[in-house]
């Protein structure tokens, strides 16, 4: 009976961490489907051959986490268009034989954005403080969505140009000093840095130079309202937290395994709060 398992993992170093396994199980759980999703803790220096050697595993796929992207990114025999441009993979399955690589965080960017706030779409303009991988991927979602004007900020100006370059005219680059004035006329603020993260300060981004009408979204989720949306709450601005982005993102792997579209419903985000919160 064991051999009709369908098994997915999520692999990274360390990867106790990880909420992906409650999510997975989840919906192997709702779905009724005799499957498991592991956590595999690998060493950087096993990754490489780990991933090619894919296809001979008892696995479907799995998802890549820190530090492995970059490898991941490497080592696959080919990419979807999202992993690259973004220049990372974070999901994997094996086709004819062949290992492929994704990237499913912009997708799930998106979608959480559009569960919470469908109008964002209309927006024209974004600010993204941050110019690492977690913006190229919101960049990437911004930009598929049609946003004419993407400023990214970041403390190294030059990270931020580097990013902007890989987008064309719609992206512009950005030094911290230039914040109040960008968010002027910011339809979207999204914060990609650690910022906010365990509760640290983001006192440096003042949301009383954001229009009334802005959009304010974190996808740090630890803790679910950051300080910075919690400033933007408190100014009867629309937030967005960032969990919606780890469970959206997790859609297109599960379907590569499972074949089966899960639906991130009220109840997995319930189910994932409560673990969020047991943990502090």
């Amino acid at each position: 009976m064991a051999d009709l398992l369908r098994r997915a993992f999520v692999c990274g170093h360390p990867v106790a961490h990880s909420r992906s396994p409650l999510i997975h199980g989840f919906w192997l759980e709702r779905y009724g489907i005799a499957g498991s999703y592991e956590k595999l803790d690998i060493h950087p220096d096993d990754i490489t051959r780990f991933i090619t050697e894919l296809p001979q595993s008892p696995y479907a796929g799995g998802n890549v986490t820190i530090p492995h992207k970059e490898a991941a990114f490497a080592a696959v025999a080919r990419r979807d268009d999202a992993a690259g441009i973004i220049g990372a993979v974070n999901t994997l399955w094996v086709e004819d034989g062949r290992v492929i690589g994704g990237n499913t965080d912009a997708y799930g960017y998106g979608a959480s954005l559009d569960a919470a706030v469908p109008a964002w779409r209309s927006t024209s303009s974004a600010t993204v403080l941050g110019a690492g991988g977690a913006a190229r991927a919101v960049v990437f979602a911004l930009a598929q969505a049609g946003l004419s004007d993407i400023r990214i900020v970041n403390r190294t100006r030059a990270r931020a140009r580097e990013l902007a370059d890989r987008f064309g005219g719609g992206a512009s680059a950005h030094g911290w000093d230039a914040v109040p004035e960008l968010l002027a006329d910011t339809g979207l603020l999204v914060n990609t840095t650690p910022l906010g993260m365990n509760g640290a300060s983001t006192s440096d981004v003042d949301v009383a130079f954001l229009p009334d009408s802005a959009i304010v979204s974190d996808i740090v989720y630890v803790p679910l309202e950051t300080p910075l949306l919690a400033a933007a709450r408190q100014r009867g601005l629309v937030t967005v937290d960032g969990l919606g982005m780890l469970l959206h993102q997790a859609v297109a792997g599960f379907a590569k395994w499972f074949d089966v579209v899960p639906d991130v419903s009220v109840e997995l985000r319930a189910r994932i709060v409560a673990d969020l919160e047991g943990a502090h």
